[in-house]
């Protein structure tokens, strides 16, 4: 599947919980109805698929970084996060994120997600623009 092209416009996504697992690779085995409805993919669009597909090219690869050392560790992680629809509008969440534990091995994570306040979408909008011009200087 090939990734959209950003477009600069926001998709309001302003009520509910966006609710995945991945296994450990990032790899898609669960996506809940608000998720399909909020990405603008369908489940069998998702499940199979690397959870990077809605990753937004303005997000930093130094938040993900920090994302995958914390949750591998068996940390759960928090942070705001703007995600790539399928039509190219983006869209911000609050993201909470947990391994997934069996018999004491991590096997995967599920991540939940709520609208992210436009207090916490200014507050990482320019960190995040700081990492980025640092990635790509």
């Amino acid at each position: 599947m090939q990734r959209p092209e950003p477009i600069d416009e926001e998709f309001k996504f302003e009520e509910g919980l966006i609710v995945s697992s991945t296994d450990l690779k990032g790899i898609i085995t669960y996506a809940n109805r608000k998720f399909c409805e909020i990405a603008n993919y369908s489940r069998g669009e998702l499940i199979g698929k690397n959870h990077n597909m809605v990753r937004h090219p303005d997000m930093p690869k130094a938040a993900f970084q920090e994302l995958w050392d914390t949750i591998k560790s068996g940390k759960e992680w928090t942070g705001i996060v703007k995600n790539l629809r399928k039509d190219g509008r983006y869209y911000w969440v609050y993201s909470h994120i947990t391994p997934i534990e069996k018999n004491g091995e991590i096997i995967g994570y599920t991540a939940a997600r709520r609208p992210a306040s436009q207090t916490e979408i200014n507050e990482v909008i320019p960190l995040y623009k700081d990492l980025l011009e640092k990635e790509n200087n």
